[in-house]
């Protein structure tokens, strides 16, 4: 979707509060014993409260209102009878519709304390994604923000999921540019226009360099086998840099 007008803007900003607020409202109720099923409902309750629907049920028919991914499962885990438990990375990912508006996001939680090197590389998934999201505006170059990430991941020793791109958003939940690199590519000479929406979404890991296939046909896992974290938020391109959509509020 390319924003042409403030109703578009605001209508978008809108969507991307209430995605945003569900996110964080699920990170806060979180507890060792919980369900991800029962932390999933959390989140479809809010989004029904808020007039809003749940994206990946919509479109794509995913068998959850949200994705709830522990540990070993790094995107697109579905909501069931696994136990949350003291110690566990769980990234839950929010998307949703309201008055056709579309807005995306995600983050990486811990329950309790992580290993210090676990936590380092929970920050450095959210300075990833932001590095990033500095490489948005009109008519800067999409392969950018994989650059960008690309570089700062090397720099300290990460790697990046390389099948599990940042997308167009807005109107759809996938749409145009359908795949944005978040690692650093060769050939993509496509710019970014004023008012482009789209997210930055990249995966960081210690090790992993795609995603594979788990046996429930959704949840996906990391190749080489690695600890990795994901952040995520819904941007607008403008003359002045990224606005970011996903803030709660």
């Amino acid at each position: 979707m390319t924003i042409s007008n403030e109703d578009e803007l605001d209508g978008l900003k809108e969507i991307g509060r209430i995605v945003a607020n569900t996110l964080y409202a699920m990170a806060r109720a979180m507890e060792p014993g919980m369900t991800t099923r029962e932390l999933d409902a959390i989140g479809a309750a809010l989004l029904e409260r808020d007039g809003a629907v749940s994206a990946p049920q919509s479109a794509y028919g995913f068998p959850g209102a949200t994705c709830i991914s522990v540990n070993e499962e790094i995107a697109h885990g579905i909501p069931g009878s696994r136990v949350i438990a003291r110690g566990d990375r769980v990234n839950i990912d929010v998307s949703a519709s309201k008055n056709g508006f579309f807005a995306d996001t995600g983050a990486t939680f811990h329950v309790g304390p992580l290993a210090p090197s676990l936590e380092t590389l929970r920050r450095d998934g959210k300075r990833a994604m932001h590095i990033g999201i500095a490489q948005v505006g009109t008519d800067k170059p999409l392969a950018g923000i994989g650059s960008a990430i690309g570089r700062f991941a090397e720099q300290r020793g990460y790697t990046l999921i390389r099948n599990l791109a940042s997308h167009g958003t807005g109107r759809a939940l996938h749409e145009y540019p359908e795949e944005v690199a978040t690692w650093p590519t060769r050939g993509d000479r496509r710019r970014i226009n004023k008012g482009l929406v789209l997210t930055v979404e990249p995966f960081l890991s210690r090790g992993g360099l795609w995603a594979t296939d788990g046996d429930d046909d959704w949840t996906l896992y990391s190749e080489p086998h690695a600890p990795t974290v994901q952040f995520e938020h819904t941007v607008v391109a403008t003359d002045r840099g990224a606005i970011i959509v996903t803030r709660p509020g």
